[in-house]
């Protein structure tokens, strides 16, 4: 399978011009127009989107949302980061109850969902079958996500949502020479770093198997996203 061969992007909408057209998963590629072919019952009226998908958001934000791929019939289906399945709901009722966007609710591309200081994106850009993308998949897309993370000028914390992000952040860590041996994920995990990196905080991801069995609970999510902004209220020097 082919790997990325490294870019500088200048701009996030160039980074996501070409993300979109990106075909170095051949996997995934097919999985997700099958998907787009197929469709599920009740979207049989959707003209799928069935690409990879590029980042939204504040390109102002100083919160970037890491999750781990699109869903097959929510992102893969509108082309908009979680957007039209029940992790989406359950994170954007979190991003509106504290000031993170201008609604509850993520349904489609036409929506009228804004994001105020928050960006989102995934370590992977197209759905994986069963929701598992293979470990040269999520190699392939590094240089989307990492980018990402340099070009929001004003980030100051990443939430990875589930382990396989908070595990590829911290691998990007790493590799950019900090030391990464105390980092380990559990819920509302916090860690900080030196002022040129932005502090990482961990949630369960808002997955269905999570929110639906208990695992993640609104209360849960809400005191991340509480600690998220006590820490934004802070100037860096403050801290």
């Amino acid at each position: 399978m082919p790997t990325q061969q490294p870019r500088a992007f200048q701009t996030l909408v160039e980074l996501n011009a070409t993300a979109v057209s990106c075909e170095l998963c051949p996997r995934l590629r097919r999985y997700c127009s099958l998907i787009a072919e197929k469709k599920r019952r009740q979207f049989m009226d959707w003209q799928y989107w069935g690409k990879p998908l590029p980042g939204y958001g504040d390109p102002q934000a100083r919160l970037l949302i890491l999750g781990l791929a699109p869903a097959a019939h929510g992102g893969n289906r509108t082309g908009r980061m979680f957007t039209g399945d029940g992790s989406a709901q359950f994170l954007m009722a979190a991003l509106h109850r504290f000031g993170f966007a201008n609604q509850p609710t993520s349904n489609s591309v036409g929506d009228g969902l804004k994001l105020r200081d928050t960006y989102m994106t995934a370590i992977v850009r197209c759905a994986p079958p069963a929701n598992k993308p293979k470990p040269v998949e999520i190699e392939n897309c590094r240089l989307y996500w990492t980018q990402e993370v340099k070009l929001l000028r004003n980030l100051r914390i990443v939430l990875a949502l589930g382990r396989i992000a908070f595990e590829a952040y911290v691998k990007h860590l790493k590799e950019e020479g900090l030391r990464t041996d105390g980092l380990r994920f559990r819920h509302a995990a916090f860690y900080r770093f030196p002022d040129e990196y932005p502090a990482l905080c961990a949630s369960y991801h808002p997955s269905r198997q999570n929110t639906q069995t208990g695992r993640l609970t609104v209360k849960m999510f809400n005191k991340v996203f509480r600690e998220i902004c006590l820490f934004l209220e802070k100037k860096p020097n403050e801290l």
